[in-house]
């Protein structure tokens, strides 16, 4: 499933209510004194980080969000109810700008909580100007309004996993398996043009990200497109074909890469994934992962045409995920 990466909104907080003018009513004394009540307090606007890479999706057709507003003051000296502050969830990556004031943050941890805008105080009633002096009162104040301002988003992808390889090494077939993603799958080069999102069991986001080829950090094929989303990733997956016949060599080749464009690639948590199992016999399977041992240890084998393989693998990944 694609992902939308950017949005702009119009953010206003609460207003706050009017403080009124009331009075008493006491038996035999139809005036007893002031008891206009204050208004409520409008709402603050808060921007929360959640663990839902698709949360934009809900909000395609959403242009603005407006707090709720401070109840009136009422009699009997009542004061009017805050009004109930808002929370926007936004995806973990986010930037968020007010591009009214120029102000700039990211949300980058789980339940992140960032307070942008300030509901209006509530207007005070008449029972607050009552004095020796003004023993009834008939001014009350209105609610000021609540900060208003127009921000952008930008969502720099950060998932908790990459699906690397190069081109047809199972990536989208793996993905839309594991998750409930529908990444696109076929037979030529580049059938994935952009990261495609999906998430494990526990909120694990994974990410199919563009196959790679030889000089890819140097721009070649979608080079820096893949590379740049890579970059964000907790832990590299790293797909291999077992219809491939030079599996060491494609192995050093994606490694190069990644060493070239960045050397802080080289050292994130990888794990190797024989993909196509159902390919090979029992014996192939084992000299490949004996080939690739020597490499990296941290190796796994599945075939998207055996559920069971398919679900020991989710368990395996959620595990070192949960670690990290």
């Amino acid at each position: 499933m694609a992902f939308i990466d950017e949005a702009q909104f119009n953010i206003k907080a609460g207003n706050g209510g009017h403080g009124v003018v009331r009075w008493r009513h006491e038996k035999g004394k139809e005036f007893s004194g002031p008891s206009g009540g204050d208004g409520g307090k409008g709402a603050d606007i808060y921007v929360r980080a959640v663990r839902d890479v698709g949360i934009l999706g809900r909000y395609r057709h959403v242009k603005e969000f407006v707090g709720e507003h401070g109840q009136d003051g009422m009699r009997n000296s009542m004061h009017g109810s805050d009004g109930k502050d808002l929370i926007i969830d936004l995806p973990i990556g986010a930037i968020v700008t007010n591009t009214t004031t120029g102000k700039t943050f990211s949300l980058l941890t789980e339940g992140e909580t960032v307070f942008i805008l300030k509901g209006g105080r509530g207007g005070m009633g008449n029972e607050q100007f009552r004095s020796s002096v003004n023993i009834r009162p008939v001014e009350s104040t209105k609610g000021k309004p609540g900060e208003e301002g127009d921000f952008s988003l930008e969502l720099e992808l950060v998932v908790d996993a990459g699906l690397i390889g190069i081109p047809n090494a199972g990536k989208s077939s793996l993905l839309n398996e594991l998750t409930n993603a529908s990444s696109k799958v076929g037979s030529y080069q580049f059938t994935t043009l952009e990261p495609h999102l999906g998430a494990l069991s526990g909120g694990f986001v994974l990410a199919d990200i563009p196959g790679l080829i030889e000089g890819a950090s140097e721009g070649k094929g979608l080079g820096h497109a893949f590379l740049r989303h890579i970059k964000r990733t907790k832990m590299i997956l790293h797909c291999l074909s077992l219809e491939n016949t030079a599996l060491v060599e494609t192995y050093k080749i994606i490694r190069k890469e990644l060493t070239e464009y960045d050397p802080a690639l080289a050292e994130k948590k990888e794990v190797v994934i024989l993909t196509k199992t159902d390919l090979v016999t029992e014996k192939e399977l084992a000299t490949a992962i004996k080939k690739i041992e020597k490499y990296n240890k941290d190796i796994f084998t599945v075939t998207v045409y055996d559920d069971v393989s398919v679900k020991k693998l989710n368990d395996k990944l959620v595990k070192i995920l949960r670690a990290l």
